[in-house]
């Protein structure tokens, strides 16, 4: 369980603002943290990692206090068992693939662990390369298995897919659940894409200007209503064609498309490049807008 309930002043865009959050999660959860720019995201991350420290407030992970200002605790970043992969990768330049994850293993993983993350993130390939000679996805898969390697109980991912393709990113956000799952993380994800947050999120917390205004799940976050149903994917309108008395949306889902029917009554909040909802209730698939506010 993380309890947390924390206030920092931040100098923002628009001047002095006050980071004022609290909040409760189980174990084991994969929490999306959505705002604007400047809303505090970052800030919650290294706050939680000991990179920031708040001005009050305390953050209590699994029973053990990791700050409290009136008892005066503050634990160091190497004491908070968090593996934190930051926008820029942040790897070491001088050493290679295979010496970047051993440096974060620190004795803490034996050789078949290190070999198994090797396995995990496909590095057979990459060990003996520096970071400056790797591709954006490859870096990011390195970047995310050094984080593991420190062997954290949770993983802070700092908008870690924001500069990639839509096929890579696809691929890294399945690594990054299967890590999850692995591991048995609680994982907090900063993220600006809705698909993204309904694909991976357990739960969702949205911050605008230092507070937390809303929380739940995708669904109930995003959604005009809870939707339930065997499946749900996220995907774009990219055609919306009208045949006799009822309409057929077609959904881009990944590399797929998926046709959705629709009644005339319903068609008019629908336009070209939407993203949109689409999940199934008792067999029949059903479409939704996603707000992305």
């Amino acid at each position: 369980m993380i309890q947390f309930n924390v206030q920092k002043k931040l100098d923002a865009p628009g001047g002095e603002m006050l980071l004022d959050l609290q909040g409760e999660f189980p174990q084991g959860q994969l929490i999306t943290i959505f705002g604007e720019s400047g809303a505090g995201k970052t800030s919650l991350l290294r706050i939680f990692a000991g990179l920031l420290m708040p001005e009050t407030g305390k953050i209590i992970v699994n029973q053990q206090t990791w700050f409290d200002n009136r008892k005066g605790i503050n634990l160091s970043p190497q004491k908070r068992k968090i593996g934190f992969v930051f926008q820029d990768y942040a790897l070491f330049p001088n050493m290679t693939v295979q010496k970047n994850i051993e440096f974060a293993a620190k004795n803490r993983q034996n050789k078949k662990e290190i070999t198994d993350l090797f396995d995990l993130f496909n590095l057979g390939e990459l060990l003996n390369k520096k970071p400056e000679t790797l591709s954006g996805g490859q870096k990011q898969r390195v970047a995310l298995a050094r984080a593991i390697a420190s062997k954290p109980e949770i993983l802070m991912l700092d908008e870690p897919l924001s500069a990639l393709d839509h096929v890579m990113r696809s691929k890294l956000q399945d690594y990054i659940l299967t890590v999850h799952k692995k591991y048995n993380l609680t994982t907090f994800l900063v993220s600006h894409d809705v698909g993204e947050i309904f694909k991976m999120a357990d739960k969702v917390i949205v911050l605008d200007n230092g507070k937390i205004t809303n929380q739940g799940t995708p669904s109930e976050v995003f959604s005009n209503k809870h939707i339930s149903g065997k499946f749900q994917f996220t995907g774009e309108i990219i055609r919306i064609e009208k045949e006799d008395v009822i309409y057929v949306v077609t959904v881009l889902i990944g590399n797929s498309m998926v046709k959705v029917v629709s009644e005339e009554k319903e068609i008019h909040q629908f336009s070209i490049g939407d993203k949109v909802l689409v999940a199934s209730k008792a067999f029949n698939p059903i479409i939704q807008k996603i707000q992305s506010k």
